[in-house]
């Protein structure tokens, strides 16, 4: 029997304004945007718009929420948390089918979104045991120990193409150090957030969790203000560098999951079966490449080269066709906006411009009901693609994979490393000396070997170079919402 979702109409918000303090507010400079699902290009509501003063407000709000939030025990921190993880899989139906209304990802697999996110506030709601200091002996007539304190107020400022997941999950370690959090949802698809807000209403002593919807003025806001004490993004490499110079004046900390443009190797002994599988899911087709750890460059080794080429391009064929987001069927959703559409679109050109060769997709699909109105391209792929193309060097954020041929191993880690991106990459070779040799060689933050695209809570995740800085989903994530504070008692 067919999984039963919940209508639109009984998902949607009741709220569009502004969450802090407990409660729902007004923008104080009456602004608001549309917001569109990219799946018909028809706008869905209304949502506010967070200004300076709305920011000030709701920051000044949860400065004074963490005096209390700080001192509240964590087991009971832990209590809120787990209610709060409970809750979001009680709604996860229609935070599911909200997602999939403006962001365009496929309903099936928004699903697993909000389970995701519960399972990170349950897993770090564990963790809490773990803030702890040292006590550090020197001698008879002194003793020295650590605490380890909160920050304070965290800004959380989170991409499109996942918001309940990046909202629910990354409040969570934060939280559980004693911090209190402001979320900005992102600009493009806001509605689940402010969903989740209602769901988490009373969850939390008021401001100790607050939802800002806003663009860029809202994003600056938090950066700046002198009582936000650490800001976190998952976005572009661009933003990251905005956030980053906005932050600097204060010198607050940051943490940063940003692009990708990652890299699967495959060698000459991989299971070909496997790679298959992996090139192709690994591409992430399903929310059309929107994913910082998309393996949107594949190297495959030329004895294998042909043949796994041919292979994929069945595969993607078979089981990855645009179609409503919203509908339980649907295994590719479209990009996120028109401006989205054009610049995949623009990329795809100028591979076809510089030599490269089209092998699968490449356009916007053919008008039907499915497709009519959404920012839909099809799954693209190319192939003989060489290192100084534009689509093997930028980031696209869109279903498009550049295949190269290998025969030097030297030459591919070079050609691998030769980017200023550094999030993922995948290896598939049946030897594990190749894996653990290649592992050492790629400069990559999260490397997988004979799978792709999966996440385990307990293993950091993060980049290095203009990928990021800083480790999530683990014991390190929650350390990082915190600072040591030494005390050193005189025994004489």
């Amino acid at each position: 029997m067919a999984m039963q979702l919940p209508s639109i109409q009984d998902s949607l918000p009741s709220h569009k304004d502004l969450f802090y303090d407990g409660q729902w507010h007004a923008p104080s400079n009456k602004q608001d945007r549309e917001t569109y699902s990219p799946g018909t290009g028809k706008v869905i509501d209304r949502i506010a718009d967070a200004g300076v003063e709305d920011v000030d407000r709701a920051v000044q709000a949860a400065r004074r929420a963490f005096e209390s939030w700080r001192s509240t025990p964590a087991q009971q921190r832990a209590a809120c948390m787990r209610r709060a993880a409970d809750l979001m899989r009680k709604h996860a139906k229609e935070l599911a089918l909200l997602d999939a209304l403006n962001t365009g990802n496929p309903v099936a697999e928004m699903l697993n979104d909000a389970n995701m996110a519960a399972a990170s506030l349950d897993y770090f709601a564990g963790l809490t045991p773990m803030l702890r200091g040292e006590t550090i002996p020197q001698s008879t007539s002194g003793f020295h120990y650590t605490i380890r304190e909160p920050l304070g107020v965290v800004a959380r400022i989170i991409a499109f193409n996942h918001p309940v997941l990046f909202a629910g999950g990354k409040m969570a370690a934060p939280l559980a150090a004693g911090n209190t959090v402001i979320i900005k949802p992102p600009d493009q698809a806001p509605i689940s957030c402010l969903r989740l807000a209602e769901i988490l209403s009373d969850v939390f002593p008021p401001g100790v969790l607050s939802i800002l919807p806003g663009s860029a003025e809202c994003g600056r806001a938090l950066s700046t203000h002198p009582m936000v004490s650490k800001v976190t993004l998952i976005g572009s490499v661009a933003t990251g560098k905005a956030i980053q110079r906005a932050a600097a004046d204060t010198l607050k900390p940051t943490l940063f999951e940003l692009g990708g443009k990652n890299a699967l190797l495959a060698f000459p002994d991989a299971d070909i079966d496997k790679l298959v599988d992996g090139v192709a899911r690994g591409m992430n087709f399903t929310w059309a490449g929107q994913s910082c750890g998309s393996t949107s460059r594949v190297f495959l080794h030329e004895s294998h080269h042909d043949e796994v080429l041919d292979r994929v391009c069945q595969f993607v064929k078979t089981n990855y066709a645009p179609g409503v987001p919203t509908d339980m069927s649907t295994t590719m959703g479209p990009v996120i906006s028109k401006a989205a559409q054009d610049r995949v679109l623009s990329y795809i050109a100028s591979a076809v411009d510089e030599g490269a060769t089209l092998v699968l997709g490449g356009k916007v699909p053919a008008a039907s009901p499915v497709t009519d109105g959404g920012y839909f391209v099809e799954p693209t792929i190319f192939a003989n693609v060489r290192p100084d193309m534009r689509i093997a060097r930028e980031e696209i954020f869109g279903p498009v994979m550049a295949v190269f041929k290998w025969r030097d191993e030297d030459e591919l880690i070079r050609q691998v490393n030769d980017t200023p991106y550094g999030l993922t990459a995948a290896i598939y070779t049946r030897s594990l000396a190749t894996a653990h040799r290649t592992a050492a060689r790629v400069e990559a933050g999260f490397v997988w070997v004979n799978q792709v695209g999966r996440h385990f809570l307990g293993v950091p995740f993060g980049g290095v170079k203009e990928s990021g800085g800083g480790r999530e989903e683990c014991l390190d994530e929650l350390l990082s919402f915190t600072q040591i504070k030494s005390v050193n008692l005189s025994l004489s």
